[in-house]
């Protein structure tokens, strides 16, 4: 388990990179628009200072700026803002017109992730065929949501056992996806049919469906008790009211060198949001107020510890007992579920 932090960084870390240069502006056929931002980028905190050119010296009556269609004053703190690209605009009004335009910026967070190892407690055994998307705890039993097309399940199980003590299979038609339980629901994501699932929770009877709105896929789901989490595979993090399902927001995964694609399972652990990353073999910690990334874990070498074979994929699934205060991983087609302890490196 001894890896560079380059090493993690390189693995658990793979970011659009946002590079740094002249300032960013943009230009209408009157006005331009520009800030401090070298190339649209701000650091949490850092204050952005904006200047309105006029080339043709119009007889400007009055400016206004905004943030995603909220009004900011001139200079404005980015402290508040949640992380990720926004809008940056401005209202002209000049003679007898008015004119708008506008700009991205960027705002990455002001510290470096810390970097997490852990430690096997304990391993128990758990179904070799599963491909799994989804994993949550509910009253000390778990749930797993799998994928493939004509494999997707939903499943209660005896996790000390690998003991199945219900299951239903989806149709062929729908590639399961992650799973979270509230309110003695359970919601149940599908890959690109555009579709989620809402069974009763003690008899995996289906009650109800939705569809999804801006995000194109479904890959995860948590909730923090009240509200409902979804990613898509991208850096976008979905914020659902979970009595209508729609998405009401999101919050978008960056640090403070770039954003955090592949975005899938996820769980609610402490007030943040562990998320799986696809393909990486890691997860990532991350602050659901602004989407700062502020943590990593390579789970990487857990991957040989389970049985080798030709249909064995990638670490996915994470789920937190509260009561044992421990987090469980597996991952596709792994024939193990291993309880561990998280430890900073």
């Amino acid at each position: 388990m001894k890896t560079s932090i380059n090493h993690l960084i390189l693995i658990l870390l793979s970011l659009f990179i946002i590079s740094c240069g002249n300032n960013n502006s943009t230009k209408s056929h009157n006005f331009s628009l520009e800030t401090n931002a070298n190339k649209s980028t701000l650091t949490l905190g850092e204050t952005l200072e904006i200047s309105l050119k006029n080339p043709k010296n119009l007889n400007i009556k009055s400016v206004s700026y905004q943030i995603d269609n909220q009004t900011i004053e001139n200079p404005y703190s980015s402290q508040d803002l949640k992380l990720g690209s926004h809008i940056l605009s401005a209202t002209i009004n000049y003679d007898d017109a008015s004119e708008s335009i506008s700009t991205k910026i960027i705002i990455l967070n002001n510290a470096n992730p810390k970097i997490y190892t852990y430690k096997i407690i304990n391993e128990y055994p758990h179904d070799i065929t599963s491909y799994t998307q989804g994993l949550e705890f509910h009253n000390g039993e778990l749930y797993e949501s799998t994928g493939q097309y004509g494999e997707s399940k939903l499943r209660k199980v005896d996790y000390k056992t690998g003991k199945v003590l219900k299951n239903i299979d989806l149709s062929k038609d729908y590639f399961g996806e992650g799973l979270t339980i509230l309110n003695d629901k359970i919601y149940q994501l599908t890959w690109q049919e555009n579709t989620g699932f809402v069974y009763n929770l003690e008899t995996f009877e289906k009650i109800g469906s939705f569809k999804y709105g801006k995000s194109k896929e479904g890959w995860g789901l948590c909730n923090d008790g009240k509200t409902i989490y979804k990613s898509d595979g991208t850096e976008n993090i979905w914020i659902l009211n979970p009595e209508t399902e729609a998405e009401e927001s999101h919050i978008q995964a960056y640090h403070n060198r770039g954003k955090v694609v592949g975005l899938n399972e996820l769980e609610w652990i402490d007030g943040k949001i562990y998320a799986n990353r696809w393909q990486l073999n890691g997860v990532a910690i991350i602050n659901p107020k602004n989407g700062a990334v502020e943590g990593v874990i390579d789970f990487s070498p857990l991957r040989k510890l389970v049985t080798q074979h030709k249909g064995l994929d990638v670490l996915n699934g994470i789920a937190y007992n509260p009561e044992t205060k421990t987090i469980f991983v597996t991952g596709k087609r792994w024939d193990k579920l291993f309880e561990v302890e998280i430890q900073e490196k």
